[in-house]
């Protein structure tokens, strides 16, 4: 310790050069604008926290905003799909339908046309047959019935038929 105190000593220059030089920095403020300084970027970096904090809110905000209208724009693209699913089932439930109905109506218009085929085949043998015994009896009554017996029989059917048309 007896060094400090010691004038001829460089350790005793050291502390009083040290000792003036802070008393000059405290003389002239340089801690007080030290301190201003430190408090300033103190200051600064608070502030620049609570930017960065009131971005993350705002980018948290946003995230949870687009979340949500992704979960909007999912439902509303379920939906399309489902009513396109009811759409699809809806059309080929009508197409079924039209397709049965028009089988239907053919197989109907079928059997109508084979019915009238049959009707007009009915008629046409009826005929051949009515007018295949027309000739059949015309033969018999000519060679059986000649003479005046033929001539009765003809006169009696001529006025017969004239009944039936009137």
């Amino acid at each position: 310790m007896s060094e400090f105190l010691d004038p001829h000593s460089t350790t005793f220059w050291v502390l009083v050069s040290f000792t003036l030089f802070m008393a000059m920095l405290a003389y002239y403020g340089v801690p007080a604008v030290i301190g201003k300084a430190l408090d300033a970027r103190a200051e600064a970096i608070r502030k620049e926290l609570d930017d960065a904090r009131k971005l993350r809110e705002d980018a948290q905000a946003l995230l949870a905003d687009y979340q949500a209208k992704a979960r909007a724009a999912e439902d509303e693209a379920r939906s399309i799909i489902d009513a396109a699913k009811r759409e699809a089932e809806t059309l080929a439930a009508d197409s079924r339908k039209s397709l049965a109905e028009s089988l239907e109506r053919r197989s109907k218009m079928a059997e109508e046309k084979i019915a009238r085929a049959e009707q007009q085949a009915v008629s046409e043998v009826r005929a051949a047959a009515v007018g295949s015994a027309l000739v059949a009896a015309e033969q018999l009554l000519k060679t059986r019935a000649a003479g005046a017996t033929g001539d009765a029989l003809i006169s009696d059917a001529i006025a017969g038929i004239k009944g039936k048309l009137n």
